[in-house]
């Protein structure tokens, strides 16, 4: 069985970034290859923050946004629950990672995931049993 991976939102954004054509086809094929194996885990925070950033800073059509989240909504997704939070403020407070970020390691945590993939945190890190992977080092 494949490792449980969670995906943080710029992967999902470099999927649709044509100015970066070699981190949209590395993110592409992650996706792929999760979605094929069944291993891959978004939270809605990531689900909202790619909406934001896609059709803001890339400007994709809204209704292709939205196509895209019905399609990611077919994995695993994880809602946020107010003890997440908390727990994301202790991640944060001991670690020194961004609230988002600690809430993003929170919610892989609390799936089991072994890998969160991330271009934001340190690659290679280990906080638990998460290991942050930067696929585009």
């Amino acid at each position: 069985m494949k490792e449980r991976s969670f995906f943080d939102t710029n992967i999902l954004v470099y999927s649709d970034d044509s100015a970066f054509p070699e981190k949209q086809s590395i993110a592409t094929q992650l996706l792929e290859e999760a979605w094929n194996g069944g291993n891959a885990v978004l939270s809605t925070q990531v689900l909202q923050e790619y909406f934001v950033a896609s059709t803001r800073k890339l400007g994709v059509n809204v209704e292709t946004a939205q196509r895209k989240i019905e399609l990611l909504a077919h994995l695993d997704i994880v809602s946020i629950e107010h003890g997440d939070i908390v727990q994301a403020i202790d991640i944060h407070r001991l670690h020194n990672f961004s609230f988002w970020g600690s809430l993003i390691i929170r919610m892989a945590q609390k799936t089991s995931c072994t890998v969160l993939y991330s271009e934001d945190m340190q690659h290679d890190q280990l906080i638990g049993n998460v290991r942050v992977v930067n696929p585009f080092r």
